[in-house]
């Protein structure tokens, strides 16, 4: 017998005998865990992941402990998740025919964390016993092979049916899955499921979950672009009376206005008193504004001899950075790996270093790209656009010295 829905995403064929399938998958799941040769391969999806969860220690024949969070952590990350102003749309679709098609709907975070679940109570009665209910955790290590852990696994939309799940006590579900994404960054953001007895699943299913999907991340960018319209809104009187060029950003770098200058929608994050670099404008210092921020020139910085002067001083107890512009100056304290960094674009001068030149020239070998990629990024977070990339270098405008106790003052 060959097995429905053997590619895709899809666990069963139109018209295909839910009952007698589950048997055969039932038969399959258990020559699976006895380690021997099942009467018919499972599909690629649901082996992958059973090798998994076998790896992992998991016992078949029982539920696994499950993890629970209390309702105070619930509501916290729901507040916190970046699905909250999109959930109530997703909850309408879906939970418009939970009722009647009796089955779940659930939405999670990126951690597989039940945020929020609707559906009939019968159902949700069930599912409870399950440990599928709000505040669970349904992850691959956690519960097996399921739809939500396996989803956010592969990073793919997932369905199983029946004994295609790992606990015996699954088995009388089905379950779809797709992953939700932050459509401006990719960002994981969660996961929204469709639940229940396994032998009323339809194959509309599918598209149901995966329309739910599309109109959650298609709304996510809507609410973004009102956020950046409200912003813009709010500072239109202030900008009307700023000269030269601008950039009007949110708290992540997004471009509500421009004036003078032609960017990307997205610049680096702001943080206050952090130099932002900014392709067109230089180096700037970005200006709380409202909600938002304000990027523009330092007036030093409009000179075509304009530098930003950065001393970096190894003669304390800790490096410390001093930047001097047209303003006060600002400074902050390194790392002593940090420094090291700096020192050594300071003397690679405007070829800068790339990674593995970098890694060598820190640890003796070419082997920690990982961990240099990871202390650029972390320098990058203290210090802001004066350290550039692709390859690391000092950004153009910066004019570093080195103060030490052996050398003295270094150009």
């Amino acid at each position: 017998m060959s097995n429905p829905g053997t590619a895709g995403f899809s666990a069963i064929a139109p018209g295909t005998d839910l009952s007698q399938h589950a048997r055969v998958l039932l038969r399959v799941h258990n020559a699976v865990i006895a380690g021997s040769r099942p009467p018919v391969a499972p599909r690629r999806v649901v082996q992958r992941s059973w090798s998994r969860v076998l790896g992992l220690g998991l016992d078949a024949s029982h539920a696994n402990t499950r993890q629970v969070l209390g309702p105070e952590e619930v509501e916290r990350r729901r507040r916190e998740s970046g699905l909250s102003v999109v959930v109530d749309e997703v909850r309408a679709m879906l939970g418009s025919v939970a009722d009647a098609s009796q089955f779940l709907a659930v939405v999670t975070d990126a951690e597989g964390v039940l945020l929020w679940r609707e559906g009939s109570a019968s159902v949700r009665l069930r599912a409870d016993r399950l440990g599928f209910a709000e505040g669970a955790r349904w992850t691959e290590p956690i519960v097996g092979t399921n739809a939500i852990g396996t989803a956010l696994a592969e990073a793919a939309p997932v369905q199983l049916f029946s004994a295609e799940h790992f606990e015996q006590d699954q088995h009388p579900w089905y379950c779809t899955a797709a992953p939700l994404h932050d459509p401006r960054t990719g960002e994981l953001l969660g996961v929204v499921d469709v639940s229940g007895p396994a032998l009323t699943l339809h194959p509309v299913i599918g598209a149901l979950v995966q329309g739910a999907a599309r109109l959650a991340e298609t709304r996510l960018w809507f609410h973004h672009e009102q956020r950046l319209e409200r912003l813009r809104r709010s500072q239109e009187g202030v900008l009307a009376t700023v000269r030269g060029p601008l950039l009007l950003i949110d708290d992540d770098g997004w471009v509500a206005h421009q004036a003078g200058i032609a960017v990307r929608h997205r610049v680096e994050v702001p943080r206050a008193g952090r130099a932002l670099a900014v392709p067109g404008l230089g180096l700037c210092m970005p200006e709380r504004l409202g909600e938002g921020w304000l990027v523009r020139p330092r007036a030093a910085l409009t000179t075509s001899d304009a530098r930003i002067v950065a001393e970096l001083d190894l003669t304390g107890r800790v490096p410390v950075l001093v930047l001097r512009s047209d303003a006060e100056p600002w400074r902050t304290t390194l790392t002593r790996r940090h420094a090291e960094v700096l020192v050594l674009l300071h003397r690679a001068g405007p070829a800068g270093l790339g990674p593995a030149a970098l890694s060598t020239a820190l640890f003796g070998d070419e082997e920690h790209l990982v961990t240099v990629r990871a202390e650029v990024s972390r320098l990058r977070r203290v210090v802001g656009g004066i350290v550039g990339t692709s390859p690391y270098r000092l950004t153009d405008g910066v004019a570093l010295s080195v103060v030490d106790v052996g050398s003295g003052r270094a150009q």
